[in-house]
């Protein structure tokens, strides 16, 4: 028997989004030319693999017998083509679609995107949104190439690489009546707060550690990214609790001030995360290492100069 193996990346897909239109989007292909591929899959393999239903497309059993199969196959493929393949940054013309996180974008990607364009011009990036996990972002499938953030319970086919560690500091306007160079407790739980509410783990993780030092928070307003923060608390008198390495960024902003969190909140990993089929990539191996050596950069800039006091 015959196989069409361009049938099973939209296999991949439908089993990942269980949606045509969303598989499309995923594919770079149109709608009519999925449901097309479906239709063949269904005729070869004489089963309907996926069931309408109300919200969405239910795999058959056939389907998700299939499934893992298929992807280590493709997984397989990939290594031996790709690993094959020289690779020229300076030459080099690729385009990887990522998912950071809104503290990675804000942090790393503005470096990681200079660097590039000095070494490796013909490199584009494409950003997609972490969302709340891992399937929403296409990496389970191998659509997104890469996940910058925190990732948590991460499936099989995916290989996850400790970046660095941050931890939590307080910004508040400059010239607050209350609060000078620290912040008590008792300030602390009876201030207003910005809350900061990005998709992924990483608010988990804040909530958790501020239960576990016993601390509370009266919230008045939550954005859903850091970049709305300086803004909200140079006007008020609110404070936020944001990762250290956003606070050093805001620093340099007069309106603001940084102080210490009034008890050690603890850190929390940034890690970035792939699906195997790329593990022998050569481009995608060099891009993993520069993504590495920038995080190491960035953040042992921040400690640096945090220790020389400025």
């Amino acid at each position: 028997m015959k196989y069409d193996l361009n049938l099973l990346p939209v296999f991949v897909a439908l089993m990942e989004e269980r949606n045509v239109t969303r598989a499309a989007e995923q594919l770079g292909m149109t709608q009519p030319a999925v449901s097309n591929a479906l239709n063949r899959l269904r005729e070869t393999l004489r089963d309907p693999l996926f069931i309408r239903e109300r919200y969405g497309m239910k795999p058959t059993e056939m389907a998700e017998a299939l499934a893992p199969l298929v992807r280590g196959a493709l997984a397989s493929l990939d290594d031996v083509i790709l690993g094959q393949q020289a690779f020229d940054p300076a030459r080099a013309t690729r385009q990887f679609t990522i998912a950071p996180n809104s503290y990675v974008e804000f942090v790393l990607m503005p470096v990681i995107v200079a660097r590039l364009r000095e070494c490796a011009p013909g490199i584009r990036l494409r950003l997609t949104p972490f969302g709340n996990d891992l399937a929403e972002t296409g990496a389970m499938s191998g659509a997104t190439e890469m996940v910058l953030g925190r990732i948590v319970e991460p499936p099989d086919n995916m290989v996850v690489q400790h970046l660095m560690d941050d931890g939590l500091a307080c910004v508040v306007r400059r010239d607050h009546p209350e609060i000078a160079e620290s912040i008590s407790e008792e300030q602390y739980q009876r201030m207003r707060h910005v809350n900061v509410l990005p998709p992924g783990r990483m608010r988990v993780g804040l909530f958790q550690m501020l239960q576990q030092a016993g601390l509370r928070r009266d919230v008045s307003v939550s954005v859903t990214h850091f970049l709305a923060v300086p803004e909200m608390v140079a006007v008020t008198d609110y404070c936020a609790t944001l990762p250290r390495l956003i606070c050093h960024r805001l620093a340099r902003d007069p309106r603001l001030k940084v102080l210490p969190a009034p008890v050690d909140l603890g850190s929390f990993p940034v890690e970035l995360a792939w699906h195997v089929r790329y593990r022998n990539d050569p481009a995608h191996r060099w891009l993993r290492s520069l993504i590495s050596e920038v995080a190491k950069e960035v953040s042992d800039a921040a400690v640096a100069e945090a220790m020389s006091g400025n």
